[in-house]
């Protein structure tokens, strides 16, 4: 018998060899089988299929968890691919970026989206398949076989990533019979994928998802035009470049065309900031303030400095405002549900005096700046006055930058709100997204070990507290914005391996952070490295810079 110790219950138990992670449910006080989607084993991630060997510690995890939700997304995804296939075969599914926290995707032939009456089709298909408890089976097979399996199943670009990937092994993924990739576990069987609905979204699909926190419920229909949009373009721009998937990015950098591609996606940025900066320049007449806000590893700090670039040669000559200055006294600063200072929160910030500043300086009254004092928990006076001319144009950047409360003092006209991210647009392959949230995650591992000198594991595991921070404070925001500006490049995935790589292999297997770790390694893994030399094409103002140094704005 091998002795097992589960953290869920914090208690052994024994089972077989050979037992799987499935079966050994049934032998714990556990929820129930069809809650638990995957488990950390030893702290690797590992689907419930896994047979147990040897003596280990594992976690099981539900849709609570982010690894939960991944699994889900993952396993809903395959599930449409064989609807599509069982009842439309002259189909093609693509699934693009999440919206929602649900799936955009497309179902078309020869271009054309399929009809509401075909997706009524699909939808009712897939609840027939999780209704029959189909097991996800995996198997290990040669990639050469794997590519030719693809290319006969019209699956080129699953074909084209894992020739340019060049590893002599693959794992398939087999539901009843059909076989597809993905770069994770999926749920056990069909009958884990209880809660879910395919919809008509404006020309193409959503695949909605169950909520985190009430997995019985749907979340909610989406209300992110704008969002949707700036994917939309930017998937116009990767067919600009050549390269919409890893496969096509891959072949650039191995028939050294990569130089070529940073160039014109750096111009099209460029284009952006031009744009943007001509349309504040037009309505200057009423435009005072420019706020600026986003995620964490968005990229802000260079999209100010090279939006006031762009300000300055439109005529306007910005100014900024820290908000940092007006940060309340330490004894004032409210506390989180730990009892640790929330800094993050709206009211760690003296409102009342940045909106008395506001709107003293747009009726051209000069102001005392304040000063904070991060050591003393104090603010106090700078002695220095700030007093806005006619070509002046404040800008305010911060997380709270898109929150009405911070600038409730200010007339709407007068304000203009820019909303930045990195909305990574290229896709793995054919129903293979890649995560916003991850591309922001590796560019602050990278930051953060330059700047901040810390261990990819200290950054990590301050991640979920960040994302909750914005999941509060940021995105409820982003549809207010005015503009939204997406500052995630192409080909950075492919530079930020070089960097991200060595941190990740620092961390332990007996470390928290090592399941993530792998999880970032083997999502690398995929893309071909950006040789130093063609790195070397990578401009000084580019946002990139900001992460994996060399910026002009250091």
């Amino acid at each position: 018998m091998v002795r097992i110790f589960c953290e869920n219950t914090q208690s052994y138990c024994t089972c077989p060899p050979g037992t799987t992670l499935y079966e050994l449910i049934g032998r714990l006080d556990l929820r129930g089988v069809s809650d638990m989607l995957a488990a950390w084993v030893n702290n690797q991630l590992k689907d419930l299929s896994y047979q147990v060997y040897g003596e280990l510690t594992v976690r099981f995890i539900d849709i609570a968890h982010p690894d939960g939700i991944r699994t889900y997304q993952r396993s809903l995804s395959f599930l449409c691919q064989k609807a599509v296939c069982d009842v439309l075969p002259d189909y093609r599914l693509s699934i693009e970026h999440s919206i929602s926290r649900g799936l955009y995707g497309e179902i078309t032939r020869h271009g054309q989206p399929a009809g509401d009456t075909l997706l009524k089709k699909v939808n009712s298909r897939m609840r027939e398949l999780a209704e029959m408890d189909i097991p996800f089976v995996r198997a290990r097979k040669e990639t050469d076989e794997v590519i030719r399996l693809f290319d006969r199943n019209g699956q080129h670009e699953k074909a084209l990533l894992q020739k340019t990937r060049g590893r002599f092994y693959t794992t398939v993924y087999y539901l009843d019979g059909y076989p597809d990739c993905f770069y994770g576990p999926l749920v056990y069987s069909t009958g884990s994928l209880k809660v879910f609905e395919l919809c008509r979204y404006r020309d193409g699909i959503l695949l909605r998802m169950p909520r985190a926190d009430a997995p019985r419920r749907l979340e909610e229909k989406p209300r992110q035009a704008k969002l949707f949009r700036i994917f939309q373009q930017h998937k116009d721009w990767n067919r600009i470049l050549g390269a919409t998937n890893i496969g096509s990015l891959n072949e650039l950098v191995q028939g050294n065309q990569i130089r070529q591609l940073i160039l014109v996606a750096e111009a099209l940025q460029e284009r952006e900031y031009v744009s943007l900066a001509k349309h504040i320049q037009r309505r200057h007449d009423q435009l005072k303030l420019v706020l600026l806000a986003g995620p964490s590893s968005s990229g802000k700090t260079t999209t100010a400095k090279r939006l006031g670039i762009q300000a300055k040669l439109a005529g306007l000559n910005p100014v900024a405002i820290e908000l940092d200055n007006y940060f309340v006294d330490r004894d004032k600063t409210p506390r989180d549900a730990d009892g640790k200072y929330d800094f993050d929160s709206i009211d760690a910030l003296d409102l009342d005096l940045l909106n008395t500043h506001l709107r003293a300086l747009l009726r051209g009254k000069s102001i005392t700046t304040p000063r904070f004092d991060f050591i003393s928990g104090k603010r106090h006076l700078s002695g220095d006055t700030l007093r806005i001319r006619p070509n002046d144009l404040l800008m305010l950047e911060g997380i709270h930058a898109l929150n009405p409360l911070l600038t409730e003092g200010v007339e709407q006209p007068n304000k203009f709100r820019i909303y930045a991210s990195a909305l990574t647009s290229i896709a793995m392959d054919e129903n293979n997204r890649i995560s916003t949230t991850d591309n922001r995650l590796l560019r602050r591992i990278v930051r953060d070990a330059r700047t901040r000198g810390y261990t990819a594991a200290q950054t990590i595991a301050q991640w979920s507290s960040v994302r909750r921070g914005e999941d509060r404070y940021i995105f409820p925001f982003q549809e207010q914005a005015d503009i939204m500006f997406n500052s995630a490049l192409l080909y950075e995935l492919a530079v930020l391996r070089r960097y991200a790589e060595p941190l990740l292999h620092r961390i332990l297997p007996i470390d928290p952070s090592y399941a993530e770790a792998l999880r970032l390694l083997k999502f690398l893994s995929y893309f071909e490295m950006v040789a130093p030399d063609d790195e070397s094409t990578i401009p000084s103002t580019s946002v990139l810079r900001e992460f994996i140094g060399g910026s002009c704005f250091d």
